[in-house]
């Protein structure tokens, strides 16, 4: 198996690309100190990035994904438990299945 020259210069590019990204967003970070809104901004951006991917999936599910992720925004409310909450969507969205089918 053999790689094209094209294609593996493309993914290296791509791997530096996202490298300077990241590393970029932690050296201005360190340079420069954020105001507090955008500090709060930031420490609340990794939830609503995860809410924006997970909403077109609950969408197409119906009522059992928005119920099972209902469960997971309660769960980790009362719990601070990221991989319970997780597994109580998964168990909710698996309960809403068997019962409706």
């Amino acid at each position: 198996m053999s790689l094209r020259p094209d294609v593996l210069l493309a993914i290296l590019g791509m791997a530096l690309a996202s490298y300077l990204c990241r590393a970029g967003g932690y050296a201005i970070l360190r340079a420069i100190r954020p105001p507090p809104f955008v500090q709060q901004m930031l420490h609340y951006l990794p939830g609503c990035i995860f809410i924006a991917f997970l909403a077109p999936v609950f969408a197409q599910l119906g009522w059992a994904g928005w119920v099972a992720g209902a469960a997971v925004l309660l769960a980790q409310w009362q719990l601070r438990r990221l991989a319970l909450s997780i597994a109580v969507g998964v168990g909710t969205l698996w309960l809403m299945q068997v019962l409706a089918g």
